[in-house]
This record gives C-alpha cells, sequence and structure tokens, in this order.
C-alpha cells in the first residue's frame, strides 16, 4: 500500500510530496519531494495518529445520563455509585455493542489504538460466566470488527477501599483473586492470537484502594515484561484514604515501594506534590491524562508545568467517553492549565509551537504506554497515520508549522479525513468502513437497553 500525501509531519519535520509505503502494517519506505502514483491512496495532510491510552468503553453508553444536579454536594464518587447501578444492567452482547461503537468513533476522531482498562468481569451480582474472560473476549472482538489497535488491560480489582471493605453491588461484576485475573490474562493472550500482531494484552492493578501492596506485588512477579497501566491519586478523598491506610500519599508509596520504569502508565495522578510530579517525571513512565472525563468528574488540574519542565511523558485517553474527541482532549489539557494559572502557552517545556508539542508528546507518550513501536513517521514504525484537510475553513489560513496548533485549538475532528490503525485504512474520507453495521447494533442495544433501564 502506497500513501501519497501533499504535506507530511515527520520525525524532523514538514516535507511536502511524500509517498509513504506500508508493508505488513509498518512503514516500509518515504520518499520525499515526488509526484503521485495511479494507484496512491491520496492525502492532504499525513500525521501521526495518536493511541488512546485509557478508555472504560462502556461507559460511553450512560454518556449525559449524570448530568441532573441532585440535593446536596455532586462529585466523584457520587457519579460512581449511578454508574455502578447502569452497569448492572449489561449484558455481554451490550458491552460487545458499546465497544464496537466506541472504538469506531475513537478511529473517526483520530485514534489509531485503545488501551482498554476492563473491569467488568462477571455478571450482575458478582455470578461468574462458563468463559472467566468471557466480557475481555468481547472487548476484543470488537477490537478485531473495528480495526482499532489494541492493548487490552484486565483489571485486577479486589476492594472497595484501602482498607479492604469488601465489593459490594455493581462492585461484585470486578472482583477477582489473583489466580482468577492471571486465568483472564492468559485466556485474553490466546484470544488475540487471532488478531493482528500489534494487539497487546497488559496487567491493570485498578488502584491502591482496590488492592493491596501483596497483590500488586505477586501480580507484577508473575507479569514482569508486561505493560502496567494503574489509576492514581485522581481524587483527594482518594489520597487521604491511601494516606491513611498506606502511611503514604498514593504516588509517594508507589515510588518508594516499586521500580516504576517505561512499562509503566500512571492514569490521573491529579493530586501530587512537587516532589511526587518531579519524581514520577524521573521514571521515564507515562502519564496518562484523561482532560475532559476529569473536568467532567471534577477531579482537579494536573501540574503540568512541573512535570514537563522536568522531561516528564505524557498520553491522553477518553476514560468515561463522555465525548470521544482527539483534539478536544489535548485542548482542554493546555485550557485547564491556562485557567489556573492564568497564561497563555503553558505545555511546553521550551519555546515553540504548543500544539504541536501536545500533540507529538502525546503520540509519542500513548504509543509508550500501549507498547505500540508507533508515534512517529519513520521506516519501521508502526502505520498509525492520521490525515486531515488543510484546505478546511478551519485550517485554510495556516502555514504547514501551524496546522497542528489549528488542529488542536482552533478545528474539530470533521478535519479528519483517513485513519491507519498498523496500516489498516479503517476510517476513509471521513466514514468508517464497518459504521453502518455498527451504528445498526448500537442502536439496537440502546434500544432494549433504555427499556430495562426504565
Amino acid at each position: 500500500m502506497d500513501i501519497f500525501s501533499q504535506k507530511a509531519r515527520l520525525t524532523d519535520g514538514w516535507v511536502e510530496n511524500v509517498r509513504v509505503t506500508i508493508l505488513d502494517g509498518h512503514i516500509e519506505k518515504i520518499r520525499i519531494g515526488v509526484k503521485p502514483k495511479s494507484k496512491d491512496i491520496r492525502v492532504d495532510t499525513l500525521l501521526p495518529a495518536l493511541a488512546n491510552l485509557h478508555s472504560h468503553s462502556f461507559q460511553r453508553a450512560m454518556a449525559g445520563m449524570t448530568e441532573y444536579r441532585a440535593a446536596g454536594r455532586e462529585n466523584f464518587w457520587t457519579w460512581r455509585e449511578l454508574m455502578y447501578r447502569f452497569l448492572n444492567y449489561l449484558t455481554p452482547e451490550d458491552i460487545s455493542s458499546i465497544a464496537a461503537q466506541t472504538f469506531m468513533e475513537m478511529q473517526k476522531s483520530g485514534y489509531a489504538a485503545v488501551g482498554e482498562f476492563h473491569y467488568i468481569h462477571h455478571g450482575s451480582g458478582g455470578n461468574t460466566y462458563d468463559n472467566p474472560a468471557e466480557l475481555s473476549v468481547r472487548i476484543i472482538e470488537a477490537a478485531k470488527l473495528t480495526g482499532i489497535g489494541l492493548t487490552h488491560l484486565p483489571v485486577l480489582y479486589t476492594y472497595a477501599g484501602a482498607q479492604k471493605q469488601p465489593l459490594a453491588g455493581g462492585q461484585l461484576r470486578f472482583g477477582n483473586s489473583i489466580d482468577e485475573i492471571c486465568n483472564i490474562v492468559s485466556i485474553s493472550q490466546k484470544t488475540i492470537s487471532f488478531l493482528p500482531p500489534d494487539t497487546r494484552v497488559g496487567i491493570a492493578p485498578h488502584s491502591l484502594r482496590a488492592t493491596t501492596p501483596s497483590d500488586i506485588k505477586e501480580l507484577l512477579s508473575c507479569y514482569s515484561d508486561k505493560q502496567v497501566h494503574m489509576h492514581i491519586a485522581e481524587q483527594t478523598k482518594e489520597v487521604s484514604e491511601v494516606s491513611e491506610a498506606f502511611g503514604a500519599r498514593p504516588v509517594e508509596w508507589l515510588l518508594e515501594n516499586h521500580a516504576i520504569n517505561t512499562n509503566w502508565c500512571l492514569i490521573h495522578a491529579t493530586h501530587m506534590t512537587q516532589a511526587e510530579t518531579i519524581g514520577l517525571a524521573k521514571t521515564g513512565a507515562v502519564v496518562g491524562l484523561c482532560p475532559i472525563t476529569e473536568a467532567n468528574l471534577g477531579d482537579g488540574i494536573f501540574e503540568g508545568p512541573t512535570f514537563i519542565k522536568e522531561n516528564g511523558k505524557i498520553g491522553v485517553g477518553s476514560d468515561s467517553n463522555i465525548n470521544i474527541s482527539l483534539t478536544e482532549e489535548l485542548r482542554t489539557l493546555e485550557y485547564s492549565q491556562r485557567l489556573r494559572d492564568q497564561q497563555r502557552n503553558v505545555m511546553i517545556h521550551t519555546e515553540g509551537s504548543v500544539g504541536e508539542a501536545l500533540y507529538l508528546g502525546a503520540a509519542s507518550g500513548g504509543a509508550q504506554a500501549l507498547d505500540r513501536k508507533a508515534g512517529s513517521i519513520a521506516p519501521g514504525k508502526l502505520a498509525d497515520l492520521m490525515a486531515v484537510d488543510s484546505c478546511h475553513t478551519n485550517l485554510c489560513a495556516l502555514r504547514n508549522d501551524q496546522l497542528i496548533d489549528g488542529l488542536v485549538f482552533a478545528a474539530k475532528d470533521n478535519v479528519i479525513t483517513d485513519v491507519w490503525s498498523a496500516g489498516r485504512h479503517q476510517v476513509r474520507d471521513g466514514i468508517h468502513i464497518e459504521e453502518n453495521n455498527i451504528q445498526a447494533s448500537y442502536f439496537k442495544t440502546i434500544t432494549t437497553l433504555k427499556k430495562r433501564l426504565g
């Protein structure tokens, strides 16, 4: 497959009249200053596509259901109770259909891959399926249907709080022992053998409030070579609970007790001291930021300037999937910093394009977090690519070196024309190749789900 692009952002800058040759899902060759050939796929502007490093796909179906203010203070913890009640109604078929719709929307938004942080393992009330990895298999099947790159992350979730409170209500669908979660990981690993070779399975101890130090240690010893994703320091209440139970703040405890490295992705990391922020940056781990969800839930604002100054690595994720938008995710991240600090152009280490710094930084960080050899357009890299229309009214006034600024701050996702996931050309002229079938299934699922919800 050959792609001809009028311009492209390569690792060392902008070039024009580019042909990218793809073989076996990877970029085999790049030629610059050439003319298009009749069989070339022709696009306007080619960029490396981002990975969405943190998603709970099932929550896409409850978008908009929790925006009614009840008496008393509304916060993350009241939202969580509503989410638990919602998920109790979901069947395996629902989860499959919702995941496919969610993954398709991600691809149309410009994401080539997703890290699915998957913690629903059982049926309503905690009843186990004949296949303990039934719901993981459903996620994997949805990825196969959509063609998105998948890093599947089965979650270890054992307790309802840092003091080992027992699971109850909707949480009963999450619970597993170490042996049980390892079995799910093993089955998931076998299942992905039927998917393209860029598919991965990692591990995800949910958080310090939902697991124990001994369980985390045992899980890590079983899978020393896998990606490790974990929620950390999302809420101030979480920080207080963990501090009381562990004798240290969440990030502080993690840095003191584990050799955090480039295999790790710490999700949110919202509430950190300066020492924790600097310490985490120096590990080489990726911080997974989910600005739209963090804003929606009132989590707080990540300390971006300090982390970036220390060469910290970031990526972005759509988390609750209330609004799946790559551009809005990056925009919200930068704007949150500006509102807090009353400054402009914050998330950059030195001088230069803030849009490029955000976009390319998230491309690199997301690829690392999902164990994808991607994040840039270069020979040998996975062909995770995105094409945009620079002639669109939101971009047409910009020079090449301003285009990513325009994409991040001035455009919407409708400027995206094509997306490739490891060379799989799934979005063409703004339409996903399985869009009609996926949407029909989703509408059917939602119709029956609404009846169950009452």
